[in-house]
C-alpha cells in the first residue's frame, strides 16, 4: 500500500467528503477518487460505499480508518525523530518570561550541555502553541495552563502573584494594597484581547462591574511605560513589574482581598518526550524555577 494513497484514504474517512479531500490535499477530485479505486483494488474490498447520497464508509473501511490513523501517526513520529538536528533544542518563550526566567536557566543549562545549540524563538502565547504542534520547537513556556490537545503535555513550573501597578504619585501608591472593587473604579489600560495578559485582566474583574480598559497597547513594556506616564493602571504577574517598579517608575500595589495568581507552564509535544535534549532542559527548568 502506498503511503500516499493511505493519507488520501485518512482524508476522505475523516471528511466523509472527496470535494472537502481534494481541497485539503490540493489534488483534483478524479486523482482522489482514482486513488481510493486503486487502494480498493489492492485490498480487494469496497473501501467507501457509494450507494448513498453522502459517502459512508464499508465495515472494511472503518476497520481501515482505524489502522491508517496510526500507520499516518507512526510515519509522523519517524520523520520528525529523523529531521530534527540531535544537538539543537528550540524552546519558545513569552517576551516577559523569556526576559525575566530564561537567561539564568538557559545559562546553567549552557554550563551543563555546552554541546547543545539552543534557539530560543518569541512569540505570542497562542503561536507558541502552534510551533509546538508542528514540531517548530521542543518546548514552549507561557503564563497560564495550555489548551486541551491530545498531542500535548504541560507542567506548572511555578506560580506568580498578580498585582495592580500604578503611576508613581497615585493615591493608592502609598497605600500599596486596595480590594478588587476599589480597583475596578481606576481607568486601567490592557493588552489586546487574545493575549495571555488580557485573559488575566478580564478573568480578574470579571465578577466586579463589567470593565473596559481605557486603551489597549501590544507590548508589555509599552504598557509599563504608558502606566508610569500617568495613563492609568495595570494588572500584571510580579515578576514582569519588579524591575519597573525598583526604578521607581511605577507603584506596586497588592490586590488585598484575593489571592490572584498566574501559572508558569511549560508545554511540549508528546512525541518529542523521549529526546534527552528536551528531558536535560526540562530538568534545568525545575531546578531553577520550581526549587
Amino acid at each position: 500500500m502506498e503511503l500516499r494513497h493511505l493519507r488520501t484514504f485518512e482524508t476522505v474517512a475523516r471528511t466523509l467528503s472527496v470535494t472537502q479531500a481534494a481541497k485539503e490535499l490540493h489534488y483534483a477530485q478524479s486523482s482522489v477518487s482514482d486513488q481510493i479505486q486503486s487502494l480498493e483494488r489492492e485490498l480487494g474490498v469496497e473501501l467507501i460505499d457509494r450507494s448513498q447520497r453522502r459517502i459512508r464508509l464499508t465495515t472494511q473501511g472503518a476497520i481501515l480508518s482505524e489502522y491508517t490513523e496510526s500507520i499516518l501517526k507512526l510515519m509522523e513520529d519517524a520523520r520528525f525523530a529523523v529531521s530534527r538536528p540531535g544537538t539543537e533544542l528550540a524552546v519558545g518563550t513569552l517576551e516577559t518570561v523569556g526576559m525575566h526566567l530564561l537567561p539564568g536557566v538557559l545559562s546553567h543549562y549552557r554550563e551543563l550541555y555546552p554541546q547543545t545549540r539552543v534557539r530560543v524563538g518569541q512569540l505570542n502565547r497562542g503561536d507558541l502553541y502552534q510551533a509546538v504542534r508542528r514540531g517548530e520547537m521542543d518546548l514552549c513556556l507561557t503564563f497560564g495552563r495550555p489548551p486541551a490537545d491530545a498531542g500535548l503535555s504541560s507542567e506548572t513550573l511555578a506560580d506568580e502573584p498578580l498585582v495592580v501597578i500604578v503611576p508613581p504619585g497615585h493615591r493608592l501608591a502609598e497605600r500599596g494594597r486596595a480590594d478588587l472593587a476599589e480597583l475596578a473604579r481606576e481607568p486601567f489600560l490592557a493588552t489586546e484581547q487574545g493575549c495571555g495578559f488580557r485573559e488575566m485582566f478580564d478573568s480578574a474583574f470579571a465578577g466586579t462591574v463589567a470593565k473596559e480598559p481605557v486603551a489597549e497597547v501590544s507590548s508589555i513594556g509599552t504598557l509599563g511605560a504608558c502606566v508610569a506616564a500617568g495613563m492609568g493602571c495595570a494588572l500584571l504577574p510580579m515578576i514582569s513589574v519588579r524591575a519597573q517598579a525598583g526604578r521607581g517608575e511605577v507603584a506596586v500595589v497588592e490586590i488585598g482581598d484575593t489571592d490572584l495568581r498566574t501559572e508558569v507552564t511549560m508545554t511540549w509535544l508528546d512525541r518529542n518526550a523521549a529526546n534527552p535534549n528536551l528531558i536535560n532542559f526540562q530538568t534545568v527548568l525545575r531546578k531553577q524555577l520550581g526549587g
